[in-house]
């Protein structure tokens, strides 16, 4: 899989800042307040730092944005780069720091020099977000990106807390390699594989395959791919890194690892995108390994159903009725809304084993949250305010964008069907509402749940701060946290 940069920290020493190949990175706040570190790269490059500090250019970067000054002289580095920081900056305009790094690095070697800065291993995380890349399939072997090295005055606390981050940037980059996969590569059974080998950290992990599902009675979800030759799949992975016996709090995933919309078939134009159509699961997935890697004192169970929506003689067609592990029986109307009949046999199966504390299900759910939200929020709906308030908390700590959508029973209404306990669409007014209140028949009223339609930030087709073109790993750095703030055990 791709190989991520993954940053280094060392002790100050200012005597390795002439032999520096690559990029030297100085962070200088807004006074223009040069440290021992800068200074000596400043004698250096005879004055050249200080004088595009006091230019005028540097005074109107904003914070966390920099300017590069090239081939210094009397050093070995190609460049200097000096980005406008406080020296105790928030933990946003740190990481923007490290992405304005990354991004004006491109890929060569980097030395930043932090001295005294606090919050380097946050620089050190937006760093690693924003220098990522899929490169898997292309022919021409890229170019290894060089060593990144942070030079820090407080090498034991700086190493300790960016280790914690280490654990985010690797679940993270699992999401995005996921959703970036082309889905002849990940297919339901690679897919199912990949999660098995979190066995190696620690996670429980069990695949439930089609005959077992049968048995459970998941009609809703086994429906969705039986028009593929790819076999459905439900993967359950379990973190119980908290008190033995303790409830779990459970995440669920939609995994339809390409999506032709089934006889209800998609346009062509932009069908290529639908490989991303298991972000939702993705995204769960990226969460287990955080928390394994960090080692989370939490009971978590991460539940994905994998499925490939196609169409064949076999396939589920509209005006099919078919019957829920619940009980309930669904008329299908649109093949295309297909992840709700995946989710719907899953989250009952979660609150059927687990008796979760509290639910989350994800999904790249319905083109309807676009329209109403952009790319820049995931649309949240729950049936709880105290958990709903704590994910938004949560997600505006960590700037992944959410919104909370309404949900009621006018909107409910529209499920109603002539042949059938319901159908699964309620018509374009309302569409990503509805689709909530269809999962949301199968949440026990007990359970404190969210559903997160991811449809609008799992992959972008232009960059962001902390991500190129694709997959952006949304929501894994907003769930680590809301665990790690609400439902894990006390440290010590």
């Amino acid at each position: 899989m791709t190989s991520p940069v993954t940053p280094t920290f060392i002790a100050t020493d200012i005597e390795l800042i002439k032999e520096a190949d690559g990029i030297l990175a100085i962070f200088v706040p807004e006074a223009g307040t040069l440290d021992a570190t800068a200074k000596r790269a400043n004698r250096l490059s005879r004055g050249a730092v200080a004088r595009l500090v006091d230019s005028d250019g540097f005074s109107k970067l904003e914070e966390g944005k920099g300017k590069m000054l090239a081939f210094p002289i009397n050093m070995e580095a190609e460049g200097v780069v000096v980005i406008k920081l406080s020296r105790r900056p928030d933990v946003s305009a740190a990481r923007k720091a490290g992405a304005t790094l990354a991004k004006m690095a491109g890929g060569k070697p980097v030395m930043a020099l932090c001295g005294n800065l606090r919050r380097a291993e946050e620089v050190a995380l937006g760093f690693a977000l924003r220098a990522y890349d899929f490169d898997d399939h292309f022919t021409k072997d890229s170019e290894a990106p060089g060593a990144v090295t942070f030079m820090v005055n407080d090498l034991p606390k700086v190493t300790e807390a960016a280790e914690a981050n280490g654990a985010i940037a690797d679940g993270v980059f699992f999401t995005r390699d996921l959703v970036n996969e082309p889905a002849n590569v990940l297919t339901t059974t690679e897919f199912a594989d990949r999660l098995v080998a979190l066995k190696k950290l620690g996670v429980a992990v069990k695949v439930l395959e089609e005959d077992e599902l049968e048995k459970l009675g998941m009609g809703s979800l086994l429906c969705v791919g039986q028009g593929s030759v790819s076999p459905s799949k439900v993967v359950v992975m379990e973190w119980m890194g908290g008190e033995k016996g303790d409830a779990p709090f459970a995440l669920v995933g939609k995994g339809v690892v390409f999506d032709t919309g089934g006889i209800s078939l998609k346009p062509a134009g932009g069908m290529e995108d639908m490989t991303m159509d298991m972000g939702g699961a993705g995204v769960v997935a990226g969460v287990m390994k955080t928390l394994a890697a960090r080692k989370a004192k939490s009971n978590v169970v991460g539940l994905v159903g994998l499925v490939e929506n196609m169409p064949s003689g076999n396939a589920v067609r509209p005006g099919d009725v078919v019957t829920s592990m619940k009980g309930d029986t669904i008329e299908v109307i649109n093949t295309d809304a297909e992840g709700r009949l995946v989710l719907a046999d899953v989250l009952w199966y979660a609150q059927e084993q687990y008796k979760p504390l509290g639910m989350i299900n994800l999904a790249t759910l319905t083109g309807a949250i676009i329209i109403g939200l952009g790319h820049e929020n995931a649309g949240v709906f729950s049936n709880n305010d105290a958990l709903a308030n704590a994910f938004l908390k949560a997600a505006g700590a960590e700037e992944e964008g959410a919104w909370r959508m309404p949900m009621g029973k006018a909107y409910d209404d529209q499920l109603k069907s002539r042949l059938a306990d319901m159908k699964n669409v309620g018509g374009r007014p309302a569409g990503s509402i509805t689709a909530a209140q269809f999962l949301e028949r199968f949440v026990k009223p007990e359970t404190p749940w969210i559903h997160l339609d991811i449809a609008g930030v799992a992959a972008l087709k232009t960059e962001s701060d902390f991500a190129p073109k694709g997959a952006t790993g949304w929501g894994v750095r907003a769930l680590n946290r809301l665990i790690a703030d609400n439902f894990e055990e006390p440290q010590g």
